[in-house]
């Protein structure tokens, strides 16, 4: 995420911000310049295009600060919201902002990266939506299914979501991560099933036709494989290759966002993704000592570690092969 700063005072913002905390001026943010922009007391931004933005309908549901091209209508983001909590959910709504923001922060990545997002509204067929269901009365399954991304707003309470991680014995578990890692299924489904990439792909994460049903099944009665620490980068990826590819781009959106962010605020000099002609190159030279010092940081602080995974060979060719979708 880049450093933003109040164009009107100079003081830094944070992506969230709706107003700037110093000098009281209103703020939107606009997709097109990928900046945080001023908006009039009508809650409007004219574009250097002249173009009329307006901030988003759902700025006081969802805390949404984006811009949207119509009065009273929803940004780009929000359009990408098949369903959301109805409003007699008092719990599901107080959980859906949380789920909101990761969201727009997932989606301003991809735009940086070069992965074009198309909303199922303009292709039916191939495009992207997200059902953001709340579990108070059904339970919900996180996943992904031809385009639609179904997540549970509960994993949006700090309790429940450590609760469940120290049930799966997991090292990570966030919101954000939710959505990098079921996206990662999005892109699969649309840049690697059916292309020329397959092949490449089922020699580094499997053949991605075995029954996923029985994997799963095998999975939680017998656990990860012996040694699998020399192959995956985590236990859940050794469920199924779908599974593997979907933490590995969950990681490549990790590393890039971190070492972005890190560059932006000065903790190196590195600029990101760009700086090397290899993903691989980047990871063994900046992400993972940056990686150290970070969580030598957190554990100055009495934190866990920010980043408690290991990165073996096998993995480096996965993160090298999710990179040069880019491509695509």
């Amino acid at each position: 995420m880049k450093a933003f700063r109040c164009r009107v005072c100079g003081n830094a913002l944070y992506f969230e911000n709706s107003v700037c905390v110093s000098c009281g001026t209103a703020l939107g943010f606009s997709r097109g310049e990928a900046d945080i922009v001023p908006v009039d007391a009508a809650g409007r931004y004219v574009d250097s295009a002249g173009l009329i933005w307006h901030v988003c309908r759902n700025l006081g549901l969802s805390g949404c600060t984006w811009l949207a091209a119509l009065e009273g209508g929803q940004c780009s983001s929000c359009e990408l919201t098949r369903v959301r909590p109805n409003d007699a959910d008092v719990e599901g709504l107080s959980q859906y902002p949380v789920a909101e923001r990761a969201k727009r922060w997932l989606l301003v990545e991809l735009d940086r990266l070069g992965f074009t997002v198309v909303g199922k509204a303009e292709d039916p067929d191939r495009g992207l939506c997200f059902d953001l269901l709340s579990s108070v009365a059904h339970n919900v399954v996180i996943g992904h299914d031809a385009g639609v991304i179904t997540i549970d707003l509960a994993e949006s309470d700090d309790a429940h979501r450590t609760k469940v991680q120290e049930q799966l014995g997991e090292p990570y578990r966030t919101m954000l991560g939710h959505f990098r890692h079921e996206v990662g299924h999005y892109f699969e489904w649309v840049l690697v099933e059916g292309t020329d990439r397959i092949a490449e792909a089922r020699e580094l994460f499997g053949d991605e036709s075995t029954d996923y049903q029985a994997e799963i099944d095998r999975h939680y009665s017998e656990g990860p494989p012996a040694g699998w620490q020399q192959r995956y980068i985590s236990t859940y990826a050794t469920m199924h290759p779908y599974e593997d590819f979907a933490e590995t781009w969950a990681h490549f959106l990790h590393i890039t966002d971190t070492i972005e962010t890190a560059a932006e605020y000065g903790l190196t000099t590195v600029a990101g993704i760009d700086a090397f002609s290899r993903f691989r190159d980047l990871v063994t030279g900046v992400w993972m000592p940056l990686s150290v010092a970070l969580n030598m940081i957190n554990r100055s602080m009495g934190k866990n570690d920010l980043y408690p995974f290991v990165l073996p060979e096998p993995v480096l060719d996965k993160l090298e092969f999710v990179a040069s979708l880019r491509s695509a």
